[in-house]
């Protein structure tokens, strides 16, 4: 049985209509998305739309994040953590596609050599891949108001960005006994826990979130090794990001799409979620679902 959890943009005027896709599972709500009303109100109204699929919400933890706008030439980046880091360090924009030159840090404020070419606004992220990185804290001020607004409405599922131990999931189960945790797995810290401490608890599973992951391993291919070293420590491991990510630029899939889809299932993925890009428009995120419906009956005879 194959499912499917999809982001949502929460005023999307399509959400309930793909909430009833036979194949989705679950909404996931990725907590950098503006809202105008309160939290709780954008939960119960998501809840209200969701056909009694999961609501899952993303939370960010010690993700970097960049805070306000940085407009070129500029050489200075807020982000949403102070850091520790050895420079110059190269960091990454646009899931990994742009380079910037790090020289020096001050707290949040990240001083560059020479910044990303365009505009770099809130929200976005910023990978520094280097062992000397040191990011202090981890659940931000707003993903505590998540789940304080959650708790209120009678929600209790997360995803937890960037755990690398299971500190990092004590850290949400503080606030939230009752958490269902899905523990995305996105740098080398992370694949560290999952090989050598992690423990399959009845209120977690993993994640393998290949967006800011592809970015931090050594060589690009390592990303098969974590594949299925996720999938082989959990059964339940969800595979997200970079699915489908050709139909965000055009309703034809590239080949690409296709045998990345077949491989996730033939390794033994069951659930697949599909990001940010693929669904901001009702006509990609439904063919997204149709594609990996059709891949999953007519190829591996596993659909719904």
């Amino acid at each position: 049985m194959i499912d499917t959890i999809v982001t949502m943009p929460p005023y999307a005027p399509f959400l309930g209509e793909v909430a009833r896709h036979p194949l989705v599972s679950g909404l996931r709500l990725n907590t950098v998305m503006p809202v105008k009303e309160s939290l709780e109100e954008v939960l119960k109204r998501l809840q209200d739309s969701a056909a009694g699929k999961t609501i899952w919400i993303d939370l960010k933890g010690r993700q970097l994040r960049v805070v306000g706008y940085a407009t070129p030439p500029f050489t200075e980046i807020t982000v949403s953590h102070a850091i520790k880091v050895k420079t110059p360090v190269t960091a990454y924009f646009g899931n990994g596609g742009e380079e910037a030159k790090l020289v020096a840090v001050d707290g949040n404020r990240l001083i560059f050599l020479d910044g990303p070419k365009r505009v770099v606004g809130p929200g976005e992220s910023m990978n520094i891949v280097d062992p000397s990185l040191e990011i202090d804290g981890y659940l931000t001020e707003t993903d505590a108001r998540y789940v304080e607004a959650a708790g209120k409405v009678g929600l209790h599922d997360y995803m937890l960005s960037y755990v690398e131990s299971s500190a990092d999931v004590a850290a949400l189960q503080t606030f939230d006994a009752h958490a269902t945790i899905a523990e995305k797995i996105e740098s080398l810290k992370g694949i560290r826990y999952v090989r050598e401490d992690y423990q399959k608890a009845k209120q977690s599973r993993l994640m393998l979130a290949r967006g800011d992951l592809y970015t931090e391993v050594v060589k690009p291919h390592h990303i098969l090794e974590a594949t299925e070293l996720l999938i082989a420590k959990d059964a339940e491991a969800i595979a997200a990001s970079r699915i489908c990510s050709s139909l965000a630029e055009s309703l034809e899939p590239a080949s690409q799409d296709i045998s990345d889809i077949a491989y996730l299932l033939k390794v033994g993925y069951k659930t697949l979620m599909l990001g940010d890009e693929v669904c901001l428009r009702r006509e990609s995120v439904l063919s997204a679902l149709n594609l990996i419906q059709a891949i999953a009956e007519d190829y591996h005879g596993k659909g719904k």
